[in-house]
């Protein structure tokens, strides 16, 4: 089945021409957050890159989505760390391995990266261990050279991950987060920075200190009526939902008209930018998969071209040359 705009009916969205983000670089292409990721995805077009942000014990900010590191990285490898590996309860979730917040920087920049989900994306191990862990400073040294040599800005949105746990062990994020964007000169509202979280304390203390846009992302299970979008609309600029909560699917998994969420928070003034579209089968709507195979290509296309239908402002994705390609047909 395709979804057409008449089908799902057009909302506009806040911004003139919505934003494709890659998601940890392209990561449909790369193994996520390395600076190939980066400029893989810069190289296809895209307006912004997201980024998940961590410390290490020494505070220094890392591109990481997870403070955990075997999955990500050679760490299992290097008889050197073994000591380090133990159990951590992050978030309320028991975790063993070897996790972030106990490295140094230059015991972390030892390390090499490598693809998250070698089975379904075989294709992007070839680079694994061409790449160490980035540094904040490292991506935003990177971005600002690809900008000027591209004469075109390429945004940022930065996601604060654990806050409340980084907050409890002593290194919060948001100090360094902010003493770094100010030394660069990017902590003012025409920076191309966005911040982000799933934790709105974090957000509160960075709206009372920064002029940066502000996006409050959501849970798939969050409460989404107009007592909840007034509160968010009292510290933040927009809203990150999954791309189920806009586009919700029926019991067999498929997608149909949208919900009023979009609509809800352009009438407060907040953005909405989705999360995550993936290219693979096992990730889209069952009326949008591609055969049986569950890492085949389905029609990612067809889902970008559901989300800006229904008004989205930005695409977060892993695949950005598909939904730049879908935002051109418009």
């Amino acid at each position: 089945m395709t979804v057409t705009r008449e089908a799902l009916g057009r909302t506009s969205s806040l911004v003139l021409t919505p934003a494709v983000v890659a998601h940890r670089g392209a990561s449909g292409h790369r193994p996520e957050h390395t600076l190939d990721a980066y400029r893989t995805a810069i190289r296809m077009g895209v307006d912004d890159l997201e980024l998940d942000l961590v410390a290490t014990r020494d505070g220094v900010l890392v591109a990481r989505h997870d403070l955990e590191l075997s999955i990500t990285t050679d760490i299992a490898e290097r008889p050197d760390l073994a000591h380090l590996r133990r159990t951590l309860v992050v978030d309320g979730v028991e975790q063993y391995g070897w996790f972030v917040q106990d490295l140094t920087v230059a015991e972390l920049e030892t390390l090499a990266t490598r693809e998250r989900m070698p089975g379904t994306r075989p294709g992007n191990t070839a680079y694994d261990g061409a790449e160490g862990v980035p540094t904040l400073t490292e991506v935003l040294a990177m971005v600002g050279a690809e900008s000027a040599r591209r004469g075109r800005p390429v945004g940022l949105l930065l996601e604060l991950k654990h806050a409340t746990h980084h907050d409890a062990i002593g290194l919060p994020l948001d100090v360094p987060l902010m003493r770094e964007l100010s030394r660069q000169g990017l902590d003012h509202p025409w920076a191309r920075v966005v911040l982000m979280s799933f934790e709105a304390p974090i957000l509160r203390r960075l709206a009372a200190r920064t002029r940066l846009p502000i996006i409050q992302l959501l849970e798939i299970g969050d409460e989404l009526g107009p007592d909840a979008l007034d509160e968010i609309d009292e510290y933040a600029d927009g809203i990150g939902p999954h791309t189920s909560q806009v586009l919700p699917r029926d019991r067999d998994g498929a997608i149909d008209a949208p919900s009023t969420l979009v609509r809800d928070a352009h009438r407060r003034g907040l953005t909405v930018h989705v999360w995550t579209v993936r290219g693979e089968n096992r990730f889209l709507p069952t009326n949008l998969r591609h055969g049986q195979a569950p890492d085949a290509l389905g029609d990612m296309a067809g889902l970008v071209r559901a989300l800006l239908a229904a008004g989205v402002d930005g695409v977060i994705t892993d695949h950005p040359e598909a939904a730049l390609a879908a935002l051109r047909e418009l």
